[in-house]
């Protein structure tokens, strides 16, 4: 099976770029109510990802209790507790369903790294589940 069978194109998700703000990750997290997106930058290549906790833990150390305060401040700032690992379209299904145990989703990148898309641990689960039960 094609890992792209899964795949929800870059068009239909929230993402954050490298050059936005905490204050814009923030409220970009909230409104989709994602609790982790990946971050791209200006040529739309995937550079990591960044969860509610990256966030939360940054507002912490930095004292920071307004939000205004946030607005100075550039997503690339945010320590990040780990980047989720990507695949390629060329990648194996083992590959894939690898990264989803340890993530949320999985990104996808073309060859030259470019986001395209993820994979969510839910339609993995999902797509087996109807399997198991003997649903196509």
């Amino acid at each position: 099976m094609n890992i792209l069978f899964f795949l929800k194109p870059k068009s239909e998700l929230a993402y954050i770029n490298d050059y936005h703000t905490l204050r814009q990750a923030l409220e970009i997290m909230e409104y989709h109510k994602y609790s982790s997106v990946p971050i791209l930058n200006k040529e739309g290549k995937y550079v990591g990802s960044i969860t509610e906790g990256d966030l939360l833990w940054s507002l912490k150390r930095w004292n920071l209790l307004n939000l205004k305060d946030a607005e100075d401040i550039s997503v690339m700032k945010v320590e990040r507790r780990l980047d989720y690992q990507c695949v390629t379209a060329k990648s194996k299904m083992e590959d894939l369903i690898g990264r989803a145990m340890e993530q949320n989703f999985v990104p996808v990148v073309d060859d030259e790294g470019h986001f395209i898309g993820m994979i969510t641990r839910r339609d993995i689960i999902e797509y087996c589940y109807t399997r198991m039960k003997g649903g196509k």
